[in-house]
């Protein structure tokens, strides 16, 4: 088994994970009633995050989706400068980010099964902040990945119907 370090994060595989070591950690699932290609389109159209999730505020990506490739967004009051780190398509998506001193690994699995897509997203924080602020992040961090999951799966149905 190979050991693959993402920004801080160690993965002890050949595919990225969170830190599950890290002060703030979550991860949140759908079952969403579309195909997987479907999913892997709305998540990987990253300039159009905010026509379905209401938590990103704005999202412009410096290029195409590809590994290496950054955009940069705004959650809530942060912005961030994320870089793709790593990309299977149409099955899994990772980036890494920073804002306000919070070092973050971002991974979402999808998993097709019978015309439906299992989406799986996980995140870790780390560094300073992320350490002294360790409560009230994990509430945020919660919250973020639930919603944004379910927001993820009400556009993909809602496209997949029409």
């Amino acid at each position: 088994m190979q050991t693959v370090v993402i920004q801080g994060a160690q993965v002890r595989s050949s595919e990225p994970a969170i830190d599950d070591g890290a002060p703030v950690f979550s991860f949140a699932e759908a079952e969403i009633d579309a195909p997987i290609e479907a999913v892997w389109r709305i998540l990987t159209a990253i300039e159009r995050w905010p026509a379905w999730n209401p938590d990103v505020k704005s999202a412009s990506l410096d290029g195409r989706v590809v590994e290496g490739a950054t955009f940069r967004w705004k959650g809530g009051r942060s912005s961030i400068r994320s870089t793709v780190v790593h990309l299977d398509p149409p099955r899994l998506i990772a980036w890494t980010g920073r804002a306000l001193g919070i070092r973050a690994v971002h991974v979402w699995h999808l998993t097709s099964t019978n015309g439906r897509t299992l989406a799986r997203t996980e995140e870790s924080y780390e560094g300073f902040v992320a350490r002294i602020l360790r409560r009230p992040l994990q509430k945020v961090l919660d919250r973020t990945l639930t919603d944004g999951a379910h927001h993820l799966k009400v556009e993909a149905e809602s496209h997949d119907a029409g």
